[in-house]
């Protein structure tokens, strides 16, 4: 996994078994509106046709939302490792949807239910082992994606040649698989990460690196050839009830950013494979084609990688079963060995990302802009007016001499027949004068101080005789 959960470590609970808990009293509830929609129906069928088909169509809407729910249950025991009862919940799912509903035989569906809900693992039910390991999943928040899958992926790319391309990792994590993906290949990479430290180790590696979280960071929309999304799987509730899951909200946030044309690189666990994610492959993107990671990792992970390249939204929505029904089947997905060289090519033609900044500050990334750029050394450059030689235009008075050497700029080496060293400054002299003042009839009455400040011009001057000091 190449990012992480954007909550809070504190309180986490895995949000798998948190919702089979809630499912746990749901599917009872959804079986005891089928018996009562069905009850209804009968009492209904004989005086009043056009109630009783009423409801029917809530009979018809409660068996669907029942059959969702097994669904939904289905994939969260795949989550924590119960196959058992997953593949229990399929064959309910599929018997419910073959059940005929004017059956006179429910009592049978309803305890197979009922009793199925019973068994479901909730917390201190299910296996401790899983448990464990899917909280420090959730902790850890991060898993580097296989090197050798990330080969076999890489086969199946065709890079245009004579064209830079630009690659997107939305979560980055160290930036090695983008690295990977980019070698040899003419690319310019773009990593966002919302962890510190792998955020500055991914520097190391990829070109441009976004601080913070995806979601709060902006990014120029069309502007990439390729889109490697591996985001963090698992889900969690934090203290304030919230929901983090993040398959879906990646995916539907980033797809923005591929060129038409562009290619998707999307790697989740199979059983994530859920009708919501299947509607917005298919509804996006063309050419789409699973494949599982080799043995090791699919073991480890049950990892997929869903390929295909961004099209114009579809108005009419697309079939999403195909693509559903391997969440279930993992044993048909084809591996990445099998994926043919050069299926997928990268548009052959340059785009430019105008826009690139994660949700934090980068110094490290404006460092690198301003190394690349000479727009600081033109701004620390003296003018040409600054380092060249001053000469004014007509000769000067007295007057400008004494401003021009009091503020400074007559200082230092004058070159002439006989060099000298000038430095002018200007000091304040105060003079005092005493006006005797006397009355109209010549009286004297006494004397007026005055007092005042004069700006007096001093050049002192260092010449081959000797030191002068001219005021």
């Amino acid at each position: 996994m190449s990012g992480q959960p954007d909550v809070s470590q504190a309180g986490q609970r895995s949000y798998a078994l948190e919702r089979l808990r809630g499912l746990q009293s749901e599917v009872p509830q959804l079986t005891q509106a089928m018996v009562l929609c069905r009850a209804r129906v009968e009492q209904h069928r004989n005086t009043d046709l056009a109630a009783a088909r009423d409801e029917y169509n809530d009979l018809q809407n409660a068996r669907k939302r029942l059959a969702e729910a097994l669904g939904e249950v289905q994939l969260l025991l795949m989550e924590v490792e119960e196959y058992h009862l997953a593949a229990n919940a399929g064959q309910l799912k599929e018997g419910l949807l073959g059940f005929d509903l004017l059956s006179n035989t429910y009592r049978p569906v309803y305890d197979a239910l009922n009793g199925f809900a019973a068994r479901l693992p909730v917390d201190g039910t299910t296996n401790a082992q899983v448990v464990g390991r899917l909280m420090n999943n959730i902790k850890m928040g991060y898993y580097p994606t296989d090197p050798d899958n990330i080969s076999l992926i890489l086969k199946g790319v065709q890079f245009p040649e004579g064209v830079t391309t630009n690659l997107l990792d939305p979560c980055c994590g160290c930036g090695k698989a983008l690295r990977q993906m980019a070698d040899g290949n003419n690319c310019y990479t773009y990593g966002v990460e919302l962890d510190g430290a792998r955020a500055d180790e991914a520097q190391t590696r990829l070109h441009r690196v976004g601080f913070g979280s995806f979601f709060f960071s902006q990014v120029s929309a069309n502007a990439f050839h390729l889109l490697f999304l591996n985001p963090p799987y698992l889900s969690v509730l934090n203290e304030s009830g919230g929901r983090a899951r993040h398959e879906k909200r990646f995916l539907i946030e980033s797809l923005g950013t591929l060129a038409l044309g562009g290619l998707l690189v999307y790697v989740i666990p199979y059983y994530r494979l859920t009708p919501d994610i299947c509607r917005v492959l298919t509804d996006n993107f063309e050419n789409l084609s699973l494949w599982r990671f080799t043995d090791a990792e699919f073991k480890k992970f049950k990892q997929a990688a869903i390929l295909g390249t961004r099209k114009k939204r579809d108005v009419v929505p697309q079939d999403t079963q195909w693509l559903e029904w391997f969440s279930t089947h993992p044993g048909s997905i084809p591996c990445l060995t099998e994926l043919p060289e050069g299926r997928y090519a990268l548009p052959a033609k340059p785009l430019e990302v105008k826009t690139f900044r994660g949700e934090k500050f980068n110094k490290k990334e404006l460092e690198r802009q301003l190394g690349r750029s000479d727009s600081f050394q033109r701004m620390m450059a003296r003018s040409e007016l600054d380092s060249g030689v001053k000469r004014p235009p007509l000769p000067l008075s007295i007057s400008q001499i004494g401003l021009i050497g009091g503020s400074g700029l007559i200082n230092g080496l004058i070159e002439c027949d006989t060099p000298h060293v000038i430095k002018g400054r200007i000091v304040k002299v105060t003079r005092n004068e005493t006006e005797e003042q006397f009355d109209a009839k010549g009286r004297h009455t006494g004397a007026e101080l005055h007092e005042t400040i004069t700006n007096k011009m001093i050049f002192n001057i260092l010449t081959p005789n000797g030191f002068k000091a001219l005021t």
